[in-house]
């Protein structure tokens, strides 16, 4: 595991894209088949069930060093990671320890499963002495679950292009999906031809990048497919012969959310897989994405859920038809054929319409009514594109109308990950109640390094009380947050919650006395559902 190690600090330590790179080829490359393929497991996104809970290992780490809790909990609360704060108490004699690669370790971990407390305990304190202070580390991450260090998929997926040879978007293809990582897999992932690959394995999902100038400088807007940005979730449907698979972008398979969708399915050719947004939809109009979001986060579906939020899928693109795969086509094409299946084969799904318009004046009055519509903007896509694997610059854009925003009062902060471990970076934002502040946000980007340093110092001047890792501060800095969307929710003690919050700004200029209000967060809550009630137009197929 020193290898694997190794490149997670290096990773870990750079902000560099092309050292990084470097640094993941060169492991690959020198990795056994089973550890390079668990190293792409884990660098891809993917992680261990975790195995033991943070609260034991914190047991654990008191007993063995016979420390005062008190000591324990301030290290803990200075360095701000718990995997990190045990590696560096624990004294251990890794001189003479021979280096045992990543699979065994991971077959050391999961053989935990079989131990009962106390024998858990005996043999991760042996572990933890057997290592040095990079291993633990790594070792605490692993049991716990929280491996994550500062790497996309795409970036894993450039590494494995440059190491096999192999085109990113083959690269991309075969690492979709669920997968265990063995030998065998691996020798698929770097196989020179094409093997045959799991039928439920879905594609890599297409992507926009956020369109930062006008419109207008795009070209021709006869040019360009535009159609709204809905708010739900983008999955892909696949119809195999054996069956009807949902993936999410996150590439988690989530057929059992959706039953009716699965239902609908049972008319589309076989071999056939769709893109599109599953949306929350009652009466032929979109709803709210807190609506979705309440219902997704259940882990069991009701009949009564069902009934509450009903969902629907609006299609996108087609990716294959009848077994082949269409994705080199240009869009024009592909969008046809999308037209023609959805008219001829099937009425449970609709076609997401295309928003038509003679040029980019009237195109932007369109523009301007998207938080009418429950929607966050426009898409705009070159009618000549492939669908493409990830972002694709230049040939799919999102252009979303300003976010809302509000100022709130941090309230409380805690350390952040990976290279701002050492640094109060994650922050909790309230809004005035009366009196009181009531919490609403969390966030914790959009600040320059600069800003970061100087709200880390005021943070440690200013702490009320500690809880663990957390520090209750002063109400005192204000900072606008701009999101997405806002619904009701239990997680804060408002009753609120916003999508997507990050800081727009810090607002040295204004007290915390001139926060924003609850009363207007309601108010614009209440602004948004009859807007989503009505929704400006119903969507129907063209």
């Amino acid at each position: 595991m020193r290898a694997f190690s190794e490149l997670y600090e290096e990773l870990d330590s750079t902000t560099s894209i092309n050292l990084k790179l470097a640094a993941l080829a060169r492991y690959f490359r020198a990795a056994s088949a089973s550890d390079a393929a668990w190293a792409a497991y884990f660098l891809s996104g993917r992680r261990l069930k975790r195995l033991v809970g943070g609260a034991l290992l914190r047991r654990w780490l008191l007993q063995e060093t016979s420390l005062p809790e008190w000591l324990v909990e301030e290290t803990y609360a200075e360095v701000g990671d718990l995997a990190e704060t045990i590696a560096l108490l624990i004294d251990g004699d890794a001189a003479h320890q021979q280096d045992v690669s990543l699979t065994a370790w991971i077959e050391r971990l999961e053989s935990l499963q079989r131990l009962n407390p106390d024998q858990q305990h005996e043999r991760v304190v042996r572990w933890w002495r057997e290592l040095d202070t990079r291993g633990r580390f790594l070792l605490n991450k692993l049991l716990t679950g929280e491996l994550r260090v500062g790497v996309s998929s795409g970036l894993v997926e450039r590494a494995l292009a440059e190491v096999t040879g192999r085109p990113r978007s083959v690269i991309a293809h075969r690492l979709t999906g669920d997968w265990r990582p063995t030998p065998a897999f691996w020798a698929f992932v770097c196989a020179s031809e094409e093997t045959a690959a799991d039928p439920t394995r879905p594609y890599p999902f297409c992507l926009a990048a956020p369109l930062e100038g006008s419109p207008e400088a795009l070209g021709d807007l006869r040019g360009w497919l535009a159609e709204w940005k809905w708010d739900g979730v983008r999955a892909q449907i696949m119809r195999r012969n054996e069956g009807v698979y949902i993936w999410s972008r996150g590439e988690e398979l989530v057929t059992e959310r959706f039953p009716e969708i699965v239902r609908g399915v049972g008319d589309l050719p076989i071999n056939t897989v769709l893109d599109g947004e599953i949306l929350a939809w009652r009466d032929g109009e979109v709803q709210p994405f807190g609506d979705l979001q309440q219902r997704i986060g259940r882990k069991k579906l009701s009949a009564k859920i069902l009934a509450a939020t009903p969902v629907h899928f609006l299609c996108y693109d087609l990716l294959e038809l009848q077994g082949e795969d269409i994705r080199a086509l240009p869009l024009r094409d592909r969008r046809a054929r999308l037209e023609a299946l959805l008219r001829g084969h099937h009425t449970s799904f609709d076609l997401s319409p295309s928003v038509i318009e003679d040029d980019w004046l009237a195109l932007r009055e369109q523009w301007l009514s998207s938080r009418e519509r429950c929607v966050e903007g426009l898409m705009l896509k070159r009618l000549d594109s492939g669908y493409g694997v990830g972002r694709q610059r230049g040939v799919w854009w999102k252009w979303k109308i300003a976010p809302h925003t509000f100022d709130g009062v941090l309230v409380y902060a805690q350390p952040g990950r990976g290279r701002r471990a050492n640094l109060l970076t994650d922050y909790t934002f309230a809004v005035r109640a009366g009196d009181e502040l009531v919490t609403v946000a969390k966030a914790y980007s959009g600040l320059t390094d600069q800003e970061i340093t100087r709200v880390d110092r005021w943070i440690r001047q200013h702490t009320l009380e500690r809880f663990g890792p957390v520090r209750a501060v002063q109400p005192e800095l204000v900072f606008e947050i701009a999101f997405e969307a806002i619904n009701e929710s239990r997680r804060h003690k408002s009753g609120l919650a916003v999508r997507f919050p990050r800081i727009a700004r810090w607002r040295e200029e204004k007290p915390a006395s001139e926060a924003t209000t609850l009363e207007e967060l309601h108010a614009l809550l209440s602004a948004a559902r009859p807007t989503a009630a009505r929704a400006a137009e119903r969507v129907q197929s063209p």
